[in-house]
């Protein structure tokens, strides 16, 4: 029978061992015996050949050859076994597994063990939210007052069960003394001159000044806060009810009786950011043994790869970056980085969203890629989201985000909470505030949409983050936050800032157990 789904074409060129080109795949789905079609392919495409081309197939339905070539064994090593196969609270600094795969041989695409054989038809992703082809902002006033008003109305919902909630106008109109709590988002934090802390909080109806004293219990909280997130605080009235005393201040947070979502069978994620290709630090035979451990007994279950962002490198993100550049123009990039996602074994699940060196907007939620860019990445019929993504695999909700945010977050918090060092600590405060991006104005920059697409209305059971470059994991409130590194040596402005890059790591999640084992192809 014909085999309309390319998908289905990909998965028997997997056991021969072979890529095809998007025009190849065409061929042979438009074929009235795809399979048969898919053989004699095979048969003419010379043993040197990594891609099966259109010229392959129409050379052999010209030539009508039958004969089938099995493929050979994988000449890679496979990777040694986890010592350890419990996931830890947070990440030590210890080694993490190593691969050892030398990438002499790099696989291409299905080429690897043929005894990897991943059941496609068990495999199940989606995604909840995304910004692509919804954003409607024009930049106008009034669509800032959308979205912050967006935001207010899904935090206060998160929070009013805590405090018996009055409006501003209501506390302003009082006549004092009493209880009283208010849901508001963070106006201005400053200190007074005798070195307490004043909040002004903003509702719908105004702001109002909320006073914490240095010597209350709660005054470390204030340490935590940001503008413009979304925070419920109780207390009591002056008498002449011009301000409130803080005694307790609430996040919207992660509920202590979430419980996380879990796989119905044994499956695995990779996930992974930062590629950056074409940059001249880009870390391309640590890919090559990332791609091929991939074909090996060791990846079987291996099913989903998770990017989350930063494919290329870009071209005019920071200054002098044409100096670091392997391949100057960007739709060379991301043809690069299309061939390398080839030498992932067909039959995965791919998922990507983008980051700030990205050629998309930088303004977040950013919009999955257009539609010449999709073209280019065309390779395994890759999933492309916008970001962020709450991404539904086999019941498991990953939260994907870029994390640009995080160095809003580690600048402002102190270093115990929140640090460049220990990533998922900063990623824990934002899950705390529900929210991927609370401050405006500053590191980050955020667009005004018709609603907040950056709250998390969702308790996601995965939190994954990128950009920092740095490789951390932990668990907050039993949420995995797991940001993963890079792909990308130091540049010269890594440097010059003080980053240095923890670099070819694979974080892999188990989604029936949530443990995660962190991989080194470096």
């Amino acid at each position: 029978m014909p085999m309309a789904s390319p998908a289905r074409i990909a998965s028997l060129l997997a056991s021969h061992g072979y890529n095809a080109s998007r025009e190849a795949v065409t061929l042979l789905a438009g074929t009235d015996d795809p399979e048969q079609a898919l053989v004699l392919a095979v048969e003419a495409t010379p043993d040197d050949e990594l891609v099966l081309t259109a010229d392959h197939v129409n050379a052999a339905l010209a030539d009508r050859r039958a004969t089938e070539r099995p493929a050979g064994p994988s000449e890679s090593e496979d990777a040694p076994h986890d010592t350890d196969p419990h996931d830890p609270s947070v990440s030590t600094g210890t080694n993490p597994a190593e691969s050892s795969t030398d990438g002499g041989d790099v696989p291409v695409e299905t080429r690897g063990s043929n005894s990897v054989s991943r059941d496609q038809s068990k495999q199940s992703i989606s995604v909840a939210q995304d910004i692509t082809g919804q954003s409607t902002g024009t930049g106008e006033y009034d669509d800032f007052v959308t979205v912050f008003r967006d935001r207010y109305e899904k935090l206060a919902g998160q929070l009013r069960g805590r405090v018996q909630h009055r409006p501003t106008t209501s506390l302003q109109s009082s006549q004092g003394g009493g209880e009283a709590g208010l849901v508001g988002m963070v106006n201005d934090i400053r200190s007074t001159a005798s070195g307490h802390w004043l909040i002004e909080l903003e509702d719908t109806n105004g702001v109002f000044p909320c006073l914490v004293m240095k010597d209350r219990p709660i005054a470390d909280l204030v340490d935590e806060l940001l503008l413009d997130e979304v925070i419920a605080v109780e207390g009591g009235l002056s008498d002449d009810g011009s301000i409130m005393f803080v005694d307790a201040i609430h996040f919207p947070e992660v509920p202590r009786t979430y419980s996380p979502n879990t796989a119905d069978r044994h499956v695995q994620a990779a996930l992974i950011s930062d590629i950056h290709v074409g940059s001249d630090e880009f870390l391309e035979d640590a890919w090559h043994r990332f791609a091929q451990w991939l074909h090996t007994d060791e990846a079987e279950h291996v099913e989903y790869l998770l990017i989350a962002g930063d494919m290329v490198e870009g071209v005019g993100v920071y200054p002098n970056q044409d100096e670091e550049l392997s391949i100057v123009d960007i739709y060379d990039q991301y043809e690069q980085f299309c061939e390398h996602l080839k030498e992932v074994p067909g039959d995965m699940e791919i998922l990507l969203i983008p980051g700030n060196h990205d050629a998309v907007r930088l303004a977040e939620p950013q919009p999955g890629f257009d539609e010449e860019l999709r073209d280019i990445m065309s390779a395994h019929d890759a999933r492309i989201h916008g970001n962020p993504a709450l991404v539904d695999v086999e019941g498991v909700k990953i939260l994907m985000y870029h994390g640009v945010s995080l160095d809003e977050v580690i600048a402002e918090l102190p270093e115990e909470k929140a640090s460049y060092d220990e990533p998922h600590k900063a990623m824990y405060q934002l899950l705390k505030k529900r929210h991927v991006a609370p401050q405006f104005g500053g590191k980050t920059r955020v667009a005004p949409e018709e609603e907040d697409y950056l709250v998390m209305e969702e308790v996601p059971d995965v939190f994954h983050t990128g950009h920092v470059h740095k490789l951390g994991w932990g668990k907050y409130r039993r949420v995995i936050a797991v940001n993963s590194g890079c792909w990308q040596a130091q540049t010269d402005f890594q440097k010059s800032v003080n980053i240095d890059p923890d670099a070819g790591f694979a974080p892999i999640l188990d989604l029936d157990t949530l443990s995660m084992t962190v991989r080194s192809f470096n």
